[in-house]
């Protein structure tokens, strides 16, 4: 059957359409077009540098009905790569960017490899074509990302790595840098933010001979590749603020569908706003973890560094991401410290991020001899009177974040001069010099004066300094014997919760029922320590002993009545209290020692007279029983060593004994007069530039602030203004009062005739009016 008046081959979005509908009934209109396509494509072949209009509608609308003849177009995906691959450079810029989405299509329908089509684009990048490489590096990082959405394709993802190996070192620039682009990429969405992609980054990358692959190299190992951070906050927290606005005002005025609508997306960014809030902060510094040879790293990037001839800002990159490395490895490289001591200077420019990578490179390991240039250095040129006070405190600042790493690099003398500029005239660097002071209290206090040593707390008698490669290792968890006590400091408002009774809630994870039974025996008679309290018969000893020296002295025996009384009437207390509270276990052992020590001065006083030698044999025993008491303290120290290391094995600690630890933690650190701000001391992977440029200095107040602190002070004041001297404040005003008020075009001429005379003008009058008052008289 003949169609007449067929207007399907030429309008092919509606035969497109029509096929889509039903395939089979269009059979021969989709193989006219096809036969179409081939015939144009033999045209197009002769002159492939020309736009040919025909060509790129046919292909796409093969493109769209693709799916409908797969037997037809079988050849069809591969024919278009030929065809980008044969003339890439040469094709006009509109067919070439026509052909990439019509393989785009074809893949989203599963007519083409990926493996294919993804290294076809990566070719596509050398082409001169700034907005198809764009198009491009979109698609790829997609299409990646949305092929390890579910699973991840390992056997893919290596592939493509490997052929990305080789884009990187790749002579045309800019495919180059659109490759490391695209893993940078990848890395910051998480889907190839493994190893093997930061060390092609890594070996690659930050030794290219691109200067813009190398910088982008750089800038993703410094963290600095997430652009537009501060920005995003910004407008989260004007979002925020306006959306308390729209939800007040809701309440308050009239209720209308516009206004519903308002407050609902207002809800929806408040949840958005508070989804973003929760979402766990991204570590910056992972992919310098990942590196496999961080000190082969450092020290190619420091030749690097050496050797080329690269801008200042390219410099400071290098200079940070060696700093980074040697820091958070704990690497050496030695060279590097006299390297950077000859930036330090205070009209160096960046001066402060220079500071601050001298800071970054200082650890434990490097040995103290090689930083104490790099301080002397600092001092000498920054710590000086002739130098602002802003250079002064910028300085002490950088010297303390480099002690806080290593503070063994610091000498007594130089600390002690140092800590003299605690009373200097500038806030700025006095703070920065009891800053320093504060940190050696708490690391190395024998190096400062005895004055500014402060108030010694349990935590800093506890303290050992560390000598030069000494590591503590810890076999317990350190602020477990607040637990072993029985005098635990409950938590306020805790006493129902579960988890405060120390020994029954703890979660027993010992292999069997009589293990744990025998360890819990052994623990109790460990930190149980009995009171001791003498028994019947030794009391009847005792009271044998003061029968048989009753004819020797009757002074001598009424003293030891009320003694023996006392010590009745304190054990009777002792007992009581035993039975009403706990006491603490310092002091069962003083009333233990005291007791002893009173009976031998009895026992002395008693055979004073018949025995003279008593007193020696009583120092001896006292000596002896000090021995002792230190024995027994020293057997304590370890009984308690042992059950700390005996609980961190054994036991499961819950949210309140690790709450009650850290309760005992800052206790032991607080003196008898706690400290208004504590020192932080703890060593980060990242030393913020905040830290070394931190100036204690009032700040220049604002607009609002200014006027703000005016209005305060006008507070209980008499009215400001003109103040006159009138009995009456209802009379008249004078003349002159009366020109305040009056409009400038009444008194303009006036105040035209009131030209300043010149001196020689009025030495003239001066003459006349002198010659005149003579004529006069």
């Amino acid at each position: 059957m003949v169609r007449h008046n067929n207007q399907l081959p030429d309008n092919l979005p509606q035969l497109q359409n029509l096929i889509k509908r039903d395939p089979d009934s269009y059979r021969e209109e989709f193989l006219q077009q096809y036969h179409h396509f081939h015939s144009v494509l033999d045209i197009f072949r002769l002159e492939p540098d020309k736009e040919n209009k025909n060509l790129c509608e046919s292909i796409m609308f093969l493109a769209q009905i693709a799916q409908c003849y797969l037997e037809d177009l079988k050849t069809f995906p591969q024919t278009l790569v030929d065809l980008l691959k044969t003339h890439s450079t040469t094709l006009d810029p509109e067919m070439r960017n026509t052909f990439c989405r019509a393989l785009i299509l074809l893949r989203n329908k599963n007519l083409i490899s990926p493996l294919d089509l993804l290294e076809l684009f990566f070719q596509l990048l050398r082409c001169p074509d700034k907005a198809l490489r764009t198009f491009l590096e979109n698609h790829i990082v997609n299409d990646i990302k949305n092929m390890n959405a579910k699973q991840k394709d390992m056997k893919l993802n290596s592939t493509l790595q490997n052929f990305m190996y080789t884009m990187l070192r790749d002579t045309n620039p800019k495919a180059a840098k659109m490759s490391v682009d695209i893993m940078i990429e990848l890395y910051r969405k998480q889907v190839w933010n493994d190893a093997k992609t930061v060390n092609v980054i890594a070996n690659v990358g930050c030794f290219s001979k691109v200067t813009k692959v190398l910088v982008a190299s750089l800038k993703f190992f410094l963290g600095t590749d997430q652009p537009g951070e501060d920005e995003e906050d910004e407008e989260d927290s004007d979002r925020e603020v306006d959306l308390k606005g729209i939800m007040l005002a809701a309440r308050v005025n009239k209720k209308t569908k516009k206004r519903k609508k308002k407050v609902e997306a207002a809800k929806k960014l408040y949840t958005q706003a508070q989804k973003k809030k929760k979402k766990p902060v991204a570590f910056n510094f992972s992919a310098v973890h990942l590196i496999h040879n961080p000190q082969g790293m450092a020290e190619n990037l420091f030749k690097q560094l050496q050797d080329g001839n690269e801008r200042f800002e390219v410099k400071l990159m290098h200079l940070d991401v060696i700093s980074r490395l040697i820091g958070i490895h704990e690497l050496f490289l030695f060279s590097f410290y006299p390297y950077i001591t000859r930036f330090i200077q205070p009209h160096q420019r960046q001066v402060t991020r220079i500071l601050q990578f001298a800071a970054q490179a200082s650890h434990e390991l490097i040995p103290p001899e090689i930083i104490e240039p790099v301080i002397k250095t600092l001092v000498n040129n920054f710590v000086t009177e002739r130098n602002s006070s802003d250079v002064m405190a910028i300085g002490l600042n950088a010297v303390r974040e480099i002690c806080v790493r290593c503070p063994l690099a610091m000498n007594e003398d130089l600390l002690r001069d140092l800590t003299m500029y605690k009373n200097y005239k500038e806030k700025s660097v006095m703070m920065a010099s009891k800053a320093l002071i504060m940190l050696y209290r708490e690391q190395l206090p024998t190096l400062l004066a005895k004055k500014d040593r402060g108030r010694p707390t349990e935590a800093s008698v506890e303290i050992k300094p560390k000598r030069y490669g000494e590591v503590l290792a810890v076999d317990h968890i350190p602020g477990t014997e607040a637990l072993l006590r029985e005098d635990a400091p409950e938590l306020e408002g805790d006493e129902d919760a579960p988890g405060n009774d120390s020994d029954s809630d703890w979660v027993d994870v010992s292999s069997s029922e009589d293990e744990t039974d025998a360890v819990l025996r052994e623990q109790r008679a460990k930190k149980t320590v009995t009171t001791v309290k003498p028994s019947k018969s030794k009391q009847a000893e005792v009271a044998k002993e003061e029968s048989d020296d009753d004819d020797d002295d009757e002074d001598d025996e009424d003293e030891e009545d009320d003694e023996d009384d006392d010590d009745e009437g304190e054990w009777e207390e002792c007992s009581d209290e035993e039975e009403t509270n706990e006491e603490t276990e310092q002091q069962k052992k003083q009333e233990e020692r005291h007791i002893r020590r009173s009976e031998l001065k009895r026992r002395a006083k008693r055979e004073k007279k018949k025995i003279p030698t008593v007193t020696s044999a009583s120092k001896e025993e006292e000596e002896a029983l000090d021995d002792e008491t230190e024995a027994a303290n020293g057997e304590q120290t370890l009984n308690t060593a042992e059950a700390m290391q005996e609980l961190a094995l054994t036991k499961i600690f819950t949210d309140a004994d690790f709450a009650r630890i850290e309760q005992e933690r800052v206790k032991k650190q607080l003196t008898h007069h706690s400290r208004k701000r504590q020192l932080d001391t703890e060593k980060s992977e990242f030393v913020k530039l905040d830290a070394i440029e931190m100036i204690y200095k009032r700040r220049k107040a604002d607009k609002e602030a200014r006027i703000e602190s005016m209005q305060k002070g006008r507070e209980g004041r008499e009215k400001f203004g003109y103040k006159d001297n009138r009995m009456n404040p209802h009379c008249s005003k004078t003349n002159r009062e009366k020109q305040k008020n009056k409009n400038f075009t009444m008194i303009r001429h006036k105040v035209r005739g009131k030209v300043k005379k010149s001196f020689r003008d009025k030495q003239v009058a001066l003459r006349k009016h002198l010659l005149h008052t003579k004529k006069m008289k």
